[in-house]
């Protein structure tokens, strides 16, 4: 964890950068020559592909303080970024966090995000080895992550004839966004499960790992199963069919059908169109994926994705989604 500045008194850059590096260091962590403390982490040599990706998390645009305690934020910034992961099938190995701070982050608050990171790194035993501490304008947290993989599954892949495969609840953390911005139905424990999802979501970096050997493409749904759909269509040149019947059949669970009903939602809307930060995991594959769910199939191009109605009719599947400059 570098510092811009030094400093002596608590409170102080080199007080927090302390804080953060008793919160998140891990010492003797398989793998980390390094960690917290020196000008750069030092990694071990990794005898497979490496995998970086990186995520930013901004106050005002991907979480608000009223709707979030400091350790939720601390979480799905971490989370967001090991979705990457699991959709390449990687294993997680480091991270580097570099922290923004407005003068509204006091030391209390910095501690509980740092708790929050320090709990999703060992979900998926990433630990934190380092990174950067500055004052900003508006707080962010921009997460970097190394996994490794010995074949890292790619958007680009697909084959036509293979099955299109979900797993995660899509759609959960929609609704419970939903029901945040509208102030409504927060008590229902189906909703409040959906809130959950929104401010707690896991990266299905076990799945992603089961998925690597089998899959021929694969994406995390960050963006909306519509949009995330579309961007692996278009990187594989085919047309991704989903079939409404089994999308519907599967969402139709004890949680999602009662929330979106309270709320006002068409269930396959949600499914398609609502969802964006329950981290899921979409691919394809020739033969069925363990903790996965069939939903469609893939066809030759041209690059798309349709929708297979439950009467038979065809229509195309508008790829809108979350978009930071749409």
């Amino acid at each position: 964890m570098s510092r811009e500045r030094d400093g002596r008194r608590a409170g102080t850059e080199a007080a927090r950068v302390a804080l953060l590096a008793r919160r998140l260091g891990v010492p003797g962590a398989s793998g980390i020559g390094v960690g917290i403390g020196d000008d750069a982490a030092v990694l071990d040599p990794v005898d497979a592909s490496l995998v970086w990706t990186i995520d930013a998390q901004v106050d005002g645009t991907h979480f608000r303080l009223d709707w979030l305690g400091w350790e939720d934020v601390g979480w799905r910034s971490f989370m967001a970024a090991a979705s990457d992961l699991a959709a390449m099938g990687a294993t997680p190995v480091a991270a580097l966090s570099a922290l923004a701070l407005s003068d509204a982050v006091d030391d209390d608050a910095l501690d509980a995000l740092a708790r929050g990171q320090a709990d999703a790194a060992r979900e998926v035993a990433a630990p934190v080895v380092g990174g950067n501490l500055a004052r900003g304008r508006e707080t962010s947290i921009t997460t970097t992550l190394l996994g490794r993989a010995e074949r890292p599954v790619l958007r680009r892949g697909a084959r036509a004839g293979d099955g299109v495969y979900l797993a995660g609840a899509v759609g959960m953390a929609g609704l419970g966004l939903l029901a945040l911005q509208r102030g409504e139905h927060l008590d229902d424990p189906n909703v409040a499960a959906c809130v959950e999802a929104w401010r707690r979501p896991r990266a299905l970096v076990d799945l992603g790992l089961a998925m690597g050997a089998l899959v021929s493409a694969a994406v995390d749904v960050s963006d909306g199963l519509a949009r995330d759909a579309a961007h692996l269509a278009e990187a594989s040149a085919v047309t991704l069919v989903f079939d409404e019947a089994l999308l519907t059949e599967r969402a139709s669970g004890a949680l999602l059908l009662p929330a979106a009903a309270l709320l006002g939602r068409d269930l396959l809307d949600v499914v398609v169109y609502g969802g964006g930060e329950d981290y899921a995991l979409l691919a394809t594959s020739a033969s069925p994926l363990a903790g996965f769910d069939r939903v469609g199939v893939v066809e030759p191009g041209p690059a798309g994705v349709a929708l297979l109605r439950a009467d038979g009719a065809r229509s195309a599947v508008d790829p809108r989604g979350f978009d930071h400059f749409g």
